[in-house]
């Protein structure tokens, strides 16, 4: 009877260089094909959004692949027929911000002006001068001119950088082959686990997914539920961009405090530039001030809720991380790395706290004196 050679054992060093190599693979593949990815990584997220949809139906007796389809073209005639609402309204008011460029120019010249002799009348001619007042008169209207053109360059720059045929055709069709063999996918990655640690990966795996899949299905629906509260609010209340302002204030919302902070200060300044009298300025406002009374009190204990482990600073972080990085890929990857990293995290910190590392007791020293006697 002779024995079969057995396999040994895996080294330490081994499966650092293996953990090594494939951080530094994902990192080449981001840095080589950052330009190429979006419209992939978005079909990824789009279909892990879907996917419990998909299983929903799977049980309902439909076939996984006449559920995806079903699923996708529900999506982009969602998305179709939102554009299609909207588009008009939005351009229209785009009209409107174009023309009273100029009037906000005078508006902020005259504001400065104002402002500059009020600090004339209380400090004297000698701090403040007709120079001075000129120069910020001027660059006021400059800095005006600049956020307009750059807006233009943004917004025309998006289209290409996004690449508008990719995502409209690609992403759709990338979105319905992940979502039909999202299963497949899954159990694929699962059979590549090494099997000392399959079932502590497993075990990471499942909580990156519970807390992930919490923080964007529910941030998307707290994002969906301010855009709509904010843009029927400000349009209510009179303010003549109110659509543009309260659904990029609502959108902004992923990003903590980004999107109530920067939907105010456009709505209040607009405001001003637009209402002869304060009321119409109080009313903007208190709509933002109820807004947040609602996000904080009522849409994110509900949506969210406690299931959310990402602090807010870290998310702030690591969108802008993301973004510095890998661009508008690297803002989609932020999160899920994120959760990823604050997963690993916490389990190492439990192994720690198991470990002699911090359990060893602290050294005994001894009295000398009470040792010789």
């Amino acid at each position: 009877m002779t024995l079969e050679p057995t396999q040994p054992p895996a080294t330490k060093g081994q499966r650092l260089a293996l953990l090594a190599g494939l951080v530094l693979a994902a990192w080449a593949m981001l840095q080589l094909f950052a330009s190429v990815l979006l419209p992939f990584v978005a079909a990824a997220g789009i279909a892990y959004f879907l996917d419990p949809l998909a299983r929903q139906l799977a049980r309902l007796g439909l076939r996984r692949s006449v559920g995806a389809g079903v699923l996708i073209f529900g999506l982009l005639l969602f998305i179709l027929l939102f554009a299609l609402l909207l588009y008009p309204l939005l351009l229209a008011q785009v009209g409107i911000l174009v023309t009273r460029v100029p009037v906000y120019v005078q508006l902020i010249r005259a504001f400065a002006g104002t402002a500059l002799q009020s600090l004339q009348d209380r400090l004297g001619a000698d701090f403040v001068d007709e120079k001075l007042r000129d120069l910020v008169g001027g660059q006021a209207g400059a800095m005006l001119s600049f956020v307009g053109s750059a807006l233009t360059r943004v917004i025309g720059g998006s289209f290409a950088i996004f690449n508008v045929v990719s995502l409209l055709v690609v992403t759709p069709v990338v979105s319905f082959y992940l979502l039909r063999d999202w299963p497949l996918v899954i159990g694929c990655l699962d059979g590549w686990l090494p099997h000392r640690y399959s079932g502590v990966v497993r075990a990471q795996a499942r909580e990156v997914d519970r807390i992930l899949s919490a923080w964007v299905r529910g941030q998307a629906l707290c994002c969906l539920l301010l855009a709509l509260y904010y843009a029927v609010a400000l349009s209510l209340v009179g303010l003549d961009l109110g659509l543009i302002v309260g659904m990029s204030a609502g959108l902004l919302s992923f990003i903590p405090y980004v999107g109530s902070i920067t939907g105010l200060v456009c709505a209040v300044g607009l405001a001003m530039a637009q209402f002869p009298t304060w009321g119409g300025v109080i009313m903007v406002a208190m709509v933002f001030v109820v807004g947040n009374i609602l996000e904080g009190y009522v849409i994110y204990p509900r949506f969210l809720g406690d299931r959310v482990e990402l602090h807010a600073v870290w998310v702030i972080f690591a969108l802008l991380a993301g973004g510095a990085a890998f661009g508008f890929v690297g803002v989609l990857l932020a999160v899920p790395v994120t959760a990823m990293i604050g997963v690993l995290l916490r389990f190492w910190l439990r192994r720690y706290l198991q470990s002699p590392l911090y359990l060893d007791p602290p050294k005994q020293t001894y009295d000398l004196d009470a040792g010789r006697g």
